[in-house]
């Protein structure tokens, strides 16, 4: 069974762990300047970034891609998968890197921790960009009021259970993140080598032991927290504009996050916004089209 070092991968990172709001979160770092945090969603960890990395300290940044709580190499605590919790950790994260701010990119969960990031704790983030995630008051009204999205979230409902996702996520050396991984993204990045190594990675590091409860834990509380007090706390919360300038980028061919449930997320920023959907893109643009993403990211850094 693959361990915590299955996810150390080399390149010109260096690998540090930081402590954050009571975790140790893992980070692959690079470079020297403005702070640029990056945020991976579900099934990946750190890795995702792996095209970013490199072109953004290039550019002149101080790049760090986190495992967040519960991936990878980070702590995997029994609780705080909260979004108010998580949010915390990236705000926290930003503080043990030595920073005031930073620019905040986050994919799907990670999406939705930098867009809740921003709300909850403003003086962190210094710039927003958000890939592939829905404000999370969008997301919500699209989840309770449209079919479509209802049915294209349909999976999600089956994580509810307790040990039954993880077991069917860690299955067969999860072969299920194959299969989430071909059903999320476009047919471009499908039939690339890139692709298959992507699977091969996302399938060993969801196998760490306890990787697969935080993964899901995530999704349970997104999904239980509706109706419950705390859940309704956090979505007054995120009833008020961000102010950083934001940036967000989503798949036209998005079908987990379908494009509709994204647009009129800049309703919830105070700040400048810029909206672009990528036309034959998925779930995961900065994967299917990583030289696009990066210089779309590059473009917001300096503006």
């Amino acid at each position: 069974m693959p361990d915590a070092t299955s996810v150390l991968l080399a390149g010109p990172w260096s690998h540090r762990d930081y402590s954050a709001n009571g975790v140790r979160l893992h980070v692959a770092e690079l470079g020297e300047g403005p702070l640029i945090l990056l945020l991976h969603g579900f099934p990946e960890f750190w890795w995702a970034w792996r095209a970013q990395i490199a072109p953004l300290a290039g550019a002149g940044y101080r790049v760090v891609a986190a495992d967040l709580r519960g991936y990878g190499a980070s702590d995997k605590p029994p609780r705080g998968y909260d979004a108010v919790t998580a949010a915390a950790d990236v705000a926290g994260l930003i503080r043990a890197l030595g920073e005031r701010d930073a620019f905040v990119v986050g994919h799907a969960w990670g999406g939705l921790l930098a867009w809740s990031a921003a709300a909850l704790h403003p003086s962190a983030v210094r710039k927003l960009a958000v890939l592939s995630m829905p404000h999370p008051r969008r997301l919500r009204a699209a989840v309770l009021g449209s079919r479509r999205q209802f049915r294209a979230a349909g999976p999600v409902l089956g994580y509810q259970l307790p040990r039954i996702p993880e077991r069917r996520l860690t299955a067969h050396q999860a072969r299920y993140v194959d299969r989430l991984l071909h059903a999320w993204s476009g047919p471009a990045w499908r039939d690339t080598a890139d692709f298959a190594g992507a699977v091969r990675r996302y399938r060993e590091a969801i196998q760490i032991p306890q990787a697969a409860y935080g993964a899901m834990e995530y999704v349970r509380w997104a999904v239980r927290s509706l109706p419950r007090a705390d859940g309704r706390r956090y979505i007054r919360a995120m009833s008020v504009p961000v102010t950083p300038p934001t940036l967000q980028l989503h798949g036209a061919m998005d079908p987990f996050l379908l494009p509709a449930s994204a647009i009129g997320s800049g309703r919830y920023v105070a700040g400048r916004y810029r909206w672009q959907l990528l036309p034959d893109v998925g779930h995961f643009p900065h994967e299917e089209q990583p030289d696009l993403v990066t210089r779309e990211l590059l473009d917001w850094a300096r503006s």
